[in-house]
């Protein structure tokens, strides 16, 4: 089965291939790749299966796959270049930088502890249609405006859609591009990174089709800010075609990518700031950017979670790999991303058959573990 598998994989890390191989074989796959990178260097690159539901469509070394909330490890880092560049600071009011965000008790909110969900927007409360989210300004009008749902600064509850608003305008207000036009210019361009946030019409042709989960993820307890985060009829972007989904920029959830691109942009992050020996980000800004925020119960996603400003960190987790340090995202359905700077590692796996599990799917995992015992 193994032979089914295209991409890189030294002798060392065989190990790796036959664990993608047997989830193939096991039908827990449709499509994946993973990528694993040692000092910024991608020394395991497997692909295989394929990218559409009806098995005509090979999944290939050019497929792009929505990754979903991994997108919001790519936000974190446009704010983290924006720290870096002296634009804004992680500890500074977000009402300094967006003066209609002061409203109805948010005037002290952080940039910090808004990228760490706990400004208390996890979604918008007042019934709409799913197709509103397709209006930026009026959605980011609608947060400034909202009462958060909890004491800022006293829990982190995951934003599923609105941290990318937050995050997206934020970065807008003091870089004057939005997260989709600076992601194309700053790394698609000139290191060749094939992620996107805003896909153009032209790529269309590349990306995997999803196959949804058969399940639905255990949330346990349905509280009302969960139920709000997940439940509502408009907690989501829709139903607009496919097309306007992947034409819009919503930098917490409809970025499209492949697996070596996802895991040499961490690269950089496990690498104290370097891409493809360019430096691009300094060391203080990443650790900045992934330093404990707050940690404790999340209010929205069932686990105990430590948050940098946008990362979810491992040290809670364990599901980047050994390194306590280790610190990523993971997007619905299974697609992570992750940077181990103790060890100067990074990691990404995509795949377009997405199982319910909310974090720490089995696949990825298995991989990461799999590939760190080869070390």
């Amino acid at each position: 089965m193994s032979d089914d598998l295209s991409g890189i994989c030294p002798d060392r890390f065989a190990p790796v291939r036959e664990a993608m191989a047997d989830q193939f074989a096991q039908g827990l796959e449709l499509g994946a790749r993973f990528a694993f990178a040692i000092d910024g260097e991608v020394v395991i690159d497997l692909w295989g299966g394929f990218a559409d539901r009806h098995r005509t469509r090979p999944f290939d070394a050019q497929t792009l796959v929505p990754v979903f909330s991994t997108t919001k490890a790519v936000a974190s880092i446009l704010i983290a270049r924006a720290v870096d560049n002296g634009l804004l600071d992680y500890d500074q009011p977000v009402s300094d930088l967006w003066s209609d965000y002061g409203q109805a008790g948010k005037e002290a909110v952080t940039v910090a502890q808004a990228l760490s969900h706990q400004d208390g927007l996890v979604s918008l409360l007042e019934p709409m249609a799913p197709e509103d989210w397709y209006d930026w300004d009026a959605v980011c009008g609608k947060l400034a405006a909202m009462a958060p749902m909890w004491p800022p600064g006293t829990a982190s509850g995951y934003h599923p859609t609105t941290f990318g608003y937050t995050a997206g305008e934020i970065f807008r207000r003091v870089d004057g591009r939005t997260m989709g036009q600076a992601l194309a210019e700053d790394f698609q361009k000139p290191f060749g990174l094939q992620i996107f946030i805003g896909l153009p019409e032209a790529e269309d042709h590349r990306v995997a089709d999803v196959e949804r989960p058969t399940a639905v993820p255990n949330f346990g307890e349905i509280t009302p800010i969960r139920r709000a985060a997940f439940m509502t009829k408009w907690s989501a972007p829709g139903p607009r075609t496919e097309a306007a989904w992947r034409r819009a920029e919503i930098p917490s959830a409809n970025g499209h990518a492949d697996a070596p691109s996802l895991a040499r942009l961490m690269g950089m992050m496990a690498c104290g700031g370097t891409l493809d020996g360019r430096r691009v980000l300094g060391r203080d800004t990443i650790e900045a950017a992934s330093k404990e925020r707050i940690a404790g119960q999340d209010l929205v996603l069932p686990y105990v979670m430590s948050w940098g400003a946008g990362f979810m960190r491992n040290s809670s987790l364990a599901i980047y790999g050994p390194s306590l340090g280790a610190f990523g995202h993971s997007g619905w359905g299974g697609s992570c991303a992750f940077a181990d700077p103790e060890r100067r590692i990074s990691g990404a796996y995509v795949m377009n058959r997405q199982s319910p599990d909310l974090l720490g799917d089995p696949r990825s995992r298995r991989l990461i573990d799999t590939a760190y015992s080869c070390l």
